[in-house]
């Protein structure tokens, strides 16, 4: 089997198991997932939606965001870890999508990548979640299960991207990177991954060492 009909194969297992290809951060405004995917930097998912309620409640709108007293908004993000730094952050995001492109967050990976704090992960995220464009979001869960799979060697975000780009449909990429996050919580878990059972284990490569 090839990696790209390997690819195929987990796209198709996974479509199965989660139908819905939901975002584990939850948001209502694309510049509010700018923010979440920032707070997720070493902190868990789970974590930052008990966060963001309080913080999308305290500033509703970006323009309170660019406002805000970074003292605040640093004891708001606190829980997350690192906030003096994702708070500043935040803040100049805000400033920055206000300033120079009128609010709403730039669809391209140029320009995201120009806001400050953003990396290749959220961009993507970005523009597969806001935009629908294809989109490899290369965070954790998705560079440890396609390693499993031998659909890369790397451990590197921007080359498993590179890796798994010509793997993987276009207008497939995005949901299939939402669905290997809920995979590797409920299944491939990175200590104790759950082989037995596993509805990958005819075609992954790992089976046979776990």
């Amino acid at each position: 089997m090839t990696k790209k009909e390997r690819a195929l194969r987990a796209c198709e297992v996974l479509e199965r198991i989660y139908p819905e290809a939901l975002c584990a951060l939850h948001y209502q405004e694309p510049y509010q997932l700018l923010i979440a995917v920032r707070l997720s930097a070493q902190c868990t998912d789970a974590r930052v939606n008990l966060v963001t309620p309080t913080l999308f409640q305290k500033y509703p709108t970006l323009q309170d965001f660019a406002d805000a007293d970074i003292s605040e908004l640093e004891s708001v993000v606190k829980p997350c870890g690192f906030y003096r730094m994702k708070a500043k952050n935040i803040k100049e995001m805000a400033e920055q999508l206000l300033t120079k492109y009128h609010g709403v967050v730039p669809d391209t990976m140029e320009d995201l990548l120009a806001l400050s704090g953003v990396g290749r992960k959220t961009a993507n995220l970005i523009l597969g979640d806001v935009y629908g464009k294809p989109a490899i979001v290369a965070d954790t869960h998705f560079i440890r299960i396609t390693g499993r799979l031998g659909l890369t060697n790397s451990k590197d975000p921007v080359q498993v991207e590179r890796d798994l780009r010509p793997l993987v449909p276009p207008e497939r990429s995005s949901d299939f990177c939402h669905r290997i996050v809920w995979f590797g919580r409920d299944t491939c878990r990175a200590r104790k991954p759950q082989c037995n059972g596993c509805p990958m284990s005819d075609f992954c490569p790992s089976f046979p060492e776990n």
